[in-house]
């Protein structure tokens, strides 16, 4: 498969600077594009972009394959992609700030401005319902609620005519539609479905990947008395100069916005196209329900000044968005021994972000107390407050857990390492 690259710099206000000056290794930086272009070879990826930073500069950017492949569009250094869960830690920042201000601590039930999630039941070992202690908001950013996730699936596959189908159709999966509509009403109206919905245990006793980023969002929009995406735009978005992030595109935008693929063997590969960018609801609307768990476009520029800000403690060209000792306490494990199964041994989480416990118990080098997360169209991103660097990459393909081959986020965040010197 023929592919293109790019060694443009994107305007990310963060100036580009030699590797060996900022201890990389040129060359094995370079396996970097060796390692991303075999997934583009076996026709499992349609193209990548990476990026590296260390010490405030970038020093590996490379775009390779393509952003659409039916419309023969090569990977572009303005490419925007929908990071999904990469919204999760931009979010959580926004909460945070609702934390400094004095709103709530982290350990308020959440009923104090959500009253229906007020008397929750959840189902215990026999699957009795038993009266559930009450939510807090840790609970929400750690994934310990116990909302249950195959729920919110079924709330979220309400499609233009409000018609749930017969069966969930999670987002992205295969046999999924080309283009499915975009979803009809609020946050609010379908966080409001999910409390009616007992909870698969009680709360702060087990890790379960679910949508309580998405409870998040609308508790952001009680307390600041704005919706969330004027909320973000104003408070994170536009101070940081994120100039294409954002949950929506206006048609101006479409030709930049990535195709989303699924894996799915066919003839052509390994991979289903199933959202073209020209009639996504993404460019087409409703563009009334802001998904703070994943809704989020954005561009490796963007994203990179978000990155940089964290590690910068908390500002960014004079902006500052959040304290020092906040991304300290996100960025610290809050959930003891549990069993964070979908990064593996060896990780905790914070609040919004993974965080590396220990060296021994995971495969991969890197840093005890590195931290990131990952989208659900196999996109992902790390820092490393030690080391000083962060690492973005970006591809459009949901459902990975269905082809064990593809690897790509693990074999970036390794080529990353074994680059240092």
């Amino acid at each position: 498969m023929k592919t293109s690259k790019s060694q443009k710099m994107p305007s990310a206000g963060l100036t580009a600077a030699k590797p060996e000056e900022m201890g990389f290794s040129p060359e094995r930086l370079k396996r970097i594009g060796t390692s991303m272009q075999k997934y583009i070879d076996s026709r499992m990826a349609p193209g990548v972009l990476t990026l590296v930073a260390r010490h405030g500069h970038i020093v590996h950017f490379e775009c390779q394959g393509f952003m659409d492949i039916e419309a023969k569009k090569p990977m572009a250094p303005d490419t925007i992609f929908r990071i999904f869960s990469m919204t999760k830690p931009i979010a959580c920042v926004g909460l945070m700030m609702l934390y400094e201000e004095g709103h709530f601590l982290l350990d308020d039930p959440i009923s104090r401005f959500l009253p229906y999630f007020k008397n929750m039941m959840y189902k215990d070992k026999l699957g009795r319902l038993t009266p559930a202690r009450e939510i807090t908001f840790r609970d929400c950013m750690t994934h310990t609620a116990g909302f249950s996730l195959q729920e919110w699936f079924r709330i979220l596959s309400r499609f233009s005519q409000g018609k749930p189908p017969q069966k969930p159709i999670v987002p992205g999966s295969a046999g999924a539609r080309i283009n499915s509509p975009g979803m009809q009403g609020t946050l609010e109206e379908s966080v409001e479905l999910l409390s009616k919905s007992p909870l698969n245990f009680q709360p702060n006793t087990d890790w379960e990947y679910h949508p309580g980023h998405e409870v998040m969002g609308v508790l952001i929009e009680k307390i600041s008395g704005q919706s969330l995406d004027k909320f973000l735009k104003e408070r994170i978005i536009d101070p940081l100069k994120m100039i294409d992030t954002s949950f929506y595109l206006p048609k101006s935008k479409a030709d930049r916005l990535a195709a989303l693929y699924t894996v799915d063997n066919n003839k052509w590969g390994r991979i289903g196209l199933i959202d073209r960018p020209a009639t996504s609801a993404l460019v087409q609307g409703p563009k009334t329900f802001f998904s703070s768990g994943g809704g989020l476009l954005s561009t490796a520029a963007d994203y990179a000044r978000f990155a940089q800000m964290l590690l910068n403690g908390g500002i960014l060209d004079g902006a500052r968005i959040i304290g020092r000792k906040t991304i300290e306490l996100m960025t610290t494990n809050h959930t003891g021994k549990m069993d964070v199964y979908v990064k593996g041994p060896g990780y905790g989480y914070g609040l919004g972000f993974y965080v590396r416990l220990n060296l021994s118990d995971t495969p991969l080098m890197g840093t005890v107390g590195s931290y990131g997360w990952g989208g659900a169209a196999t996109t992902c991103y790390f820092a490393d407050e030690k080391e000083d660097l962060f690492g973005l990459q970006f591809t459009q393909v949901t459902n990975y857990v269905r082809n064990p081959q593809l690897t790509i986020r693990a074999d970036f965040e390794r080529m990353v390492y074994q680059a240092l010197v």
